[in-house]
């Protein structure tokens, strides 16, 4: 799966620090740059597509193992996890996409995985930034300067332009065989 066909950029951060907020702002510039994105975010709780009272719902609660919800607007499956106490891998999440269909995968998450990844970082929360402990981060959005010299490349958090300028460097030196998402 390492040999993934399209470039994948991860989003980390600790809860609270504005990735969705980040994200939010910078689809729409992509997107409005003509490319087809898209998003896997790793939830820490249970979560639910569907409705308690309609009809998929307590299908699915009677025990099927998957539930197809589908409309002329879209489609949606759902899965239950056999090993309910482990997080899926992003590799086999990424699997589930179709890559024909995309110029890129923005994920939310999923920080203890090997993959390139941009950090949010704000001053604001008390929290240590994860980049001097993972290699694998190639910038970080941050509200302020990070100290030193030796960190990567720094992003401002309130310009999803430079952002996205980042991210499609980045796609542009991407290659399917490199061994990296």
């Amino acid at each position: 799966m390492r040999n993934f066909p399209i470039p994948v950029i991860g989003f980390v951060a600790p809860s609270g620090s504005g990735k969705t907020t980040l994200l939010q702002k910078l689809v729409p510039v992509l997107v409005g740059r003509g490319l087809r994105v898209g998003y896997l975010k790793h939830a820490h709780h249970t979560f639910d597509l569907d409705v308690p009272g309609k009809d998929s719902y307590e299908i699915r609660e009677a025990g099927v193992k998957q539930t197809l919800l589908a409309s002329k607007e879209r489609w949606a499956l759902q899965s239950e996890q056999t090993d309910r106490g482990e997080d899926p891998s992003l590799e086999e999440m990424l699997g589930k996409f179709d890559a024909d269909r995309l110029d890129l995968i923005l994920v939310e998450g999923f920080k203890h995985s090997a993959y390139t990844k941009i950090e949010v970082h704000r001053t604001t929360t008390g929290k240590q930034p994860f980049y001097p402990n993972d290699p694998d981060i190639v910038a970080v959005v941050t509200d302020r300067d990070l100290p030193g010299a030796d960190h990567p490349v720094q992003l401002p958090v309130e310009d999803p332009e430079a952002i996205a300028d980042f991210v499609q460097s980045h796609i542009k030196s991407w290659a399917p065989d490199s061994g990296r998402y």
